[in-house]
C-alpha cells in the first residue's frame, strides 16, 4: 500500500507540473500574441481613435482597452482595415457591432498595415494600465513620483486582530480583580483547541502579539494618513472632450492664450466659452476629415456643438441668438490645493520663468489632462531647493539678487536662498 501511494503521489506531482507548465505556457502565449511598437501605436491612436474611443470607458463608439481579450488579433486587423467589407462576409460579431451602435459605421483604414494594427492594439493594453504615469521628457520635465500605494487590507486585518488581542487582555485583567477579590474567574477562551488556549495563556506570546500588531496598524495607518488629499492621476470626466494634444500639441496654441490670467493672476483660470469662439465662429469640425479623406462628422462636430448650445451662437446664421440664455460650461476642477496653502501662478511663471509641464506635466501630449505631479508640501520644498534663481537675466528682484551673489560667491542661487522655505509664503 505505502509503493501504491507513493506511485500515486509521484504522478500526482507530475500532473500538477504539467498542468502548471501549460498554464503559464498558455499565459506567455497570450501575452506575446501581440508584439507592436507602443510609441507609434499611440500616435496612431491619437490621430485616429482618440477621438472616438477612450480606452477605459465608453465614448462615441466602446472603449477599447480591454479589446484585445473580447476579439482575436486577426478578427482586430480585417475589422479596423475594412469593417465594411467584413460585415459584408457576413460575419456575425462584426454585423452586431455595427447593429449595437445603430449602424453607425466606422471609418475604414486600408491604409494601416498589419503591424500599424498591432502597434495600435500594443497601445490599447500598456496604455491601459492605470497605474503607470507619464515621466519626463527630453525637455528637462521633472518625472513624477507615485506616492506608495496604501493596501487597506492590512490595515484592517491588524486593525481587527489588534482589537481582539485587546479585548482578552482587558477580559485576563478584569479575571486577576476577581481572583484578587475572591471571586470566580470567568472563562475567556471559550471553545478553543489545546495549542490555541496555551498560546491565548501564554503572557509572553500575548505581549509580542500585541506588540508586533501594533507596530503593523501604526505604519498602515501613517501611509494611510500620508495618502490623504494626494490626488496624483485625478482625471475626472469633463463636459466637453476637450484634448489639450489636439490643441496644444497638433495646433501648438500657447497656454496662455487660453489661460491668459496664469501671467498677471494668482489663478490660471478657466477660459470662458468666449475664447473658444475665437477659432470656432469659423471651425465648426465639418472640415475634419478621417484617414479615407471623408467627412469624419455627419456634420459638425458634437463637441464644437456643445460650446455652441452654451453660449448660443447659430453657425448657420453665423450670428448669436438674440436674447438667448447663456449655459455655462460646467468643467470639473482637477488641480486644487487647500485652502491653507497660497500659490501664485504669476509669481511662478513671471518671476521664476517656470514653463507650465514643470507642474502640469506633458499636457500637449494629453488627450485628457489629469493631475500630474503629488502637490504635496514636500515635492514644492525639493522644487525649491533644487531650482536655481535666474540671477542675471531676471530683474524682478534685482536688488536682492545682487547682495545674494555677494553672500554666496560662486555658488548656485536656489529659491531656498530667497525665502523659499519659509512658512509665511505658502501658509497665511
Amino acid at each position: 500500500m505505502r509503493k501504491l501511494s507513493r506511485v500515486d503521489s509521484r504522478a500526482g506531482v507530475r500532473q500538477g507540473l504539467i498542468l502548471a507548465i501549460f498554464f503559464l505556457a498558455t499565459i506567455f502565449t497570450a501575452n506575446a500574441e501581440i508584439v507592436g511598437d507602443i510609441a507609434n501605436g499611440k500616435a496612431l491612436w491619437n490621430a485616429n481613435c482618440a477621438a472616438c474611443h477612450k480606452l477605459d470607458k465608453k465614448l462615441v463608439g466602446p472603449a477599447l482597452g480591454d479589446v484585445t481579450e473580447r476579439r482575436s488579433t486577426e478578427w482586430l486587423v480585417k475589422w479596423i482595415r475594412n469593417n465594411q467589407e467584413l460585415r459584408e462576409s457576413g460575419d456575425k460579431d462584426a454585423i452586431a457591432v455595427w447593429e449595437e451602435y445603430n449602424k453607425s459605421a466606422m471609418p475604414n483604414y486600408p491604409q494601416f498595415s498589419e503591424q500599424d494594427v498591432l502597434d495600435i492594439l500594443a497601445y490599447t493594453i500598456d496604455g491601459g494600465k492605470p497605474a503607470q504615469l507619464p515621466g519626463g521628457d527630453a525637455a528637462g520635465v521633472p518625472v513624477a513620483t507615485v506616492p506608495e500605494e496604501v493596501n487597506r487590507t492590512p490595515l484592517l486585518v491588524g486593525l481587527g486582530v489588534f482589537f481582539l488581542l485587546l479585548i482578552l487582555l482587558l477580559a485576563k485583567v478584569k479575571n486577576t480583580l476577581r481572583v484578587v477579590k475572591g471571586e470566580q474567574p470567568e472563562t475567556v477562551v471559550g471553545e478553543l483547541s489545546g495549542f490555541s488556549r496555551a498560546l491565548v495563556k501564554n503572557s509572553a506570546f500575548i505581549t509580542l502579539a500585541t506588540i508586533v500588531i501594533g507596530v503593523l496598524f501604526l505604519h498602515q495607518l501613517y501611509w494611510a494618513l500620508m495618502a490623504v488629499n494626494v490626488e496624483q492621476g485625478y482625471q475626472p470626466e469633463q463636459p466637453i472632450a476637450f484634448s489639450h494634444a489636439l490643441h496644444a500639441g497638433e495646433n501648438g496654441i500657447d497656454c496662455n492664450y487660453c489661460h491668459s490670467s496664469a501671467r498677471h493672476s494668482k489663478h490660471s483660470g478657466i477660459p470662458s466659452a468666449n475664447v473658444c469662439m475665437n477659432c470656432h465662429e469659423y471651425i465648426d469640425g465639418s472640415e475634419i476629415k478621417d484617414a479615407s479623406g471623408n467627412p469624419k462628422y455627419d456634420g459638425k462636430s458634437p463637441e464644437i456643438e456643445k460650446i455652441y448650445a452654451a453660449i448660443g451662437w447659430n453657425p448657420d446664421e453665423g450670428a448669436y441668438i438674440e436674447n438667448y440664455e447663456e449655459r455655462p460650461i460646467k468643467w470639473v476642477r482637477i488641480h486644487n490645493l487647500p485652502d491653507l496653502a497660497y500659490f501664485n501662478h504669476a509669481q511662478h511663471v513671471n518671476a521664476g520663468g517656470l514653463e507650465c509641464q514643470t507642474c502640469h506635466g506633458p499636457v500637449e501630449e494629453m488627450e485628457e489632462v489629469y493631475q500630474y505631479s503629488p502637490l504635496t508640501m514636500g515635492w514644492c520644498i525639493n522644487c525649491h531647493r533644487e531650482t536655481e534663481v535666474n540671477v542675471e537675466s531676471n530683474g524682478y528682484y534685482e536688488e536682492m539678487h545682487a547682495k545674494l551673489a555677494k553672500k554666496y560667491p560662486g555658488e548656485k542661487i536656489t529659491v531656498d536662498k530667497i525665502g523659499g522655505l519659509e512658512c509665511g509664503k505658502c501658509h497665511y
